[in-house]
Parts: C-alpha cells; structure tokens; sequence
C-alpha cells in the first residue's frame, strides 16, 4: 500500500507491532520437545491478546495461524502436534496478521538451543543480508537491484538463493503490489521501489537448492536439491532515504 496520511502509518504501526512482539515471543517460547502445534497455540494466545487475526488463515484458509518450519523444511509449515522441536533444529517461524484493517508481516531462523548441526553461519548469514538489503532500499531504487545485491551477498557466503520465493507489498492485504521483491535480479523486473510504499522485505538463503518444491500436504515446501534454507523478513515503509523499519521490535538483529 502507499500510505496516505499520518493514520494509515499509525494503523500499520499497530499491525506490525502485533506481529512483531509475537514472533519475538514465540522464538524464545520454542523449546526442545515441544511441538510445532504447542508453539502455534502460543502464537494465536499472543495474537489475540492484540486483536489479532491470522493472514495466512484469513487470506488462504491455512491451517495454522503462524507458519513453522523445521530442518529440512523451507517454508509454509503446517503446526502439527506430531512435529517435535529437537535440540539444535533450524526452525523458522513466519506471523502475518491483520489488525483494523492494516496487515504486516515478517519471519526469522533460527538455532533451537545448542549449535549441534552447526546451521548458524547460515543463519547469521541470512540476518546480515536482510540488512544490508533494506538499508540499501529507498525511493527510485529497481528492485531488481536489491535481489542482485542479496544474491550476491549469499554467493560471497557461499550460499544460493531461492527464486520462487519472493517478497511482496503488504498493508490493506496480506500480498500487494509490488507482488515480487526477488532474491535475484529478475530483468523482467522494472519496477522500481516507491515513496510511502509499504512492503516486506525477505531473504531466503540457501546450502544447496534453488528453488522451493510444494509437499504432499499442499503448504509445506523444501528444497529441489536438499540441503537447509534460512529467511528473515521485515515490513517496512520506503522513504527518500532509510525506511521505517516497522517490525524492528522483532529483535532479529539483536
């Protein structure tokens, strides 16, 4: 959305902190032996303490209200109560909700306790790239050239990106215009980021794949070729200079 007067940053402000403090929440509440249902369960309690509701859930009917995604799992993890947290798991938590009117959105990876499958270099890696991205975002800047940024971030790293995951507008829906913010640089892209838009911004760093392939389930995605992938996600409002990060309170830089 572009926002338009000193109420619809006020309201995005609202949206943002709602999912903000929950995902901060539910990534300290994790803990080895609980299940992916038990930490969702968490979420919806923090999510309605805001008044909350779940985007995934509003807008696709998913059935979960946060998405979790553990090892080898990419993204859109269905909560179940037969998926079991382990000691040094990589999991990703993403909450989207809409809150009067307004929705945001973000995610973060992370390491369940102790480091035993040693996935924090790609962690971190993914962090540092989310930020350098967005400090690099203002208005008049193509897209296309953040996605070349973030890829060739990640190749320094020695990592890949995936290219059918992208980031996207979000604020009077969960997905807006513009509908792609690759981790490439898609040449079929020339848009460019606009003044007082209002998008959210992803990385989706990789060991081995490429691109992310849908399960059995219909939701949950991995790799084409294996391995692990790591995403922070911020919403944030474009400025002339640096944007308003509105999720910062999400703590995933601390």
């Amino acid at each position: 959305m572009l926002l338009k007067n000193e109420s619809d940053l006020a309201g995005m402000k609202k949206a943002s902190e709602a999912v903000a403090l929950t995902l901060k929440e539910m990534v300290s509440y994790a803990k080895p032996g609980m299940s992916t249902l038990e930490l969702d369960e968490y979420g919806r309690t923090l999510l309605e303490k805001f008044g909350a509701k779940s985007a995934p859930y509003l807008t696709y009917k998913f059935p979960g209200w946060t998405c979790i995604s553990i090892r080898n799992e990419f993204c859109h993890g269905i909560p179940s109560k037969n998926k079991i947290l382990q000691e040094g798991d990589l999991v990703n938590i993403d909450v989207s909700a809409e809150l009067d009117g307004f929705w945001s959105d973000n995610g973060a990876s992370f390491v369940l306790g102790n480091d035993i499958n040693r996935h924090q270099p790609l962690v971190e890696a993914s962090k540092e790239i989310l930020k350098k991205a967005i400090s690099s975002i203002k208005g008049g800047v193509r897209i296309s050239e953040i996605g070349y940024l973030i890829e060739t971030e990640a190749k320094k790293r020695g990592y890949k990106v995936i290219k059918n995951l992208t980031g996207h507008g979000v604020g009077r829906s969960l997905h807006e215009e513009p509908h792609e913010i690759a981790n490439f640089k898609d040449k079929s892209n020339r848009e460019f980021f606009k003044k007082n838009s209002v998008v959210a911004v992803e990385t989706f760093i990789a060991t081995h794949s490429t691109f992310a392939i849908p399960q059995k389930d219909g939701w949950t995605m991995i790799g084409n070729l294996g391995g692990y992938m790591a995403q922070h996600e911020h919403t944030l409002v474009v400025t002339d200079s640096e944007p308003i990060i509105l999720t910062e309170m999400n703590g995933i830089w601390e």
